[in-house]
């Protein structure tokens, strides 16, 4: 299944093409896709080129490590995320390696490495649905994360799945037409909150 954007202006087809579902085929993920998509990470901008981004992956194939990591979701995502066969904890280092000065462009950074991952995704014919719905200190005590490094988003991955796979409610959900806010309500010129005319024309 997919669920193309539909644009107010034209934009390129992979990223029309990224959507989050919740529905995923039994499939893995191959090892050499994997690789691709930290690879596509790795190349992310950061201030200072600091790349102060990390992730934990876990396989179904890795049993144990894998339960670890459905057990930081809440109850919700979990119930739906179980069937992804990868998930990603992604984490921003919150510090300058430098210098330990507080880094408050690292979240923004991390943001940027996963969006790079979604669309190598999404350019290999996989899915990805990032949560927030997780429980950070959770993810610190299972895995023993050092300090500095903050638990940002848990990232299900894998191949979409038949919609009808779900539970009704998210089934409806999984189907319904994608929304986003028109450009003049977020794109301002001269003061906030007043629409660019750029974005007026569109």
């Amino acid at each position: 299944m997919e669920k193309i954007a539909e644009t107010q202006v034209p934009i390129h087809e992979l990223i029309r093409r990224r959507w989050s579902p919740r529905a995923f085929l039994d499939l893995p993920v191959e090892p050499d896709k994997l690789l691709s998509l930290f690879e596509a990470a790795r190349w992310a901008a950061s201030a200072s080129n600091e790349q102060p981004w990390a992730f934990l992956l876990a396989t179904q194939e890795d049993a144990k490590n894998y339960e670890d990591m459905l057990g930081v979701l809440v109850d919700f995502n979990r119930g739906w995320a179980s069937k992804a066969p990868a998930l990603i904890l992604a984490f921003a280092h919150t510090v300058f390696e430098k210098d330990g000065r507080p880094n408050r462009h690292a979240l923004y950074d991390l943001g940027q490495a996963a969006a790079h991952l979604a669309l190598q995704a999404t350019a290999l014919g996989l899915t990805t649905h990032q949560m927030a719905g997780f429980n950070a200190e959770a993810g610190r005590e299972r895995f023993a994360v050092p300090a500095g490094w903050e638990p940002v988003s848990v990232i299900a991955l894998g191949y979409a799945g038949d919609p009808d796979s779900l539970s009704e409610i998210l089934r409806q959900r999984e189907t319904a037409p994608r929304k986003r806010k028109p450009l003049e309500a977020f794109v301002f010129s001269g003061a906030w909150g007043h629409p660019a005319p750029i974005a007026r024309s569109a």
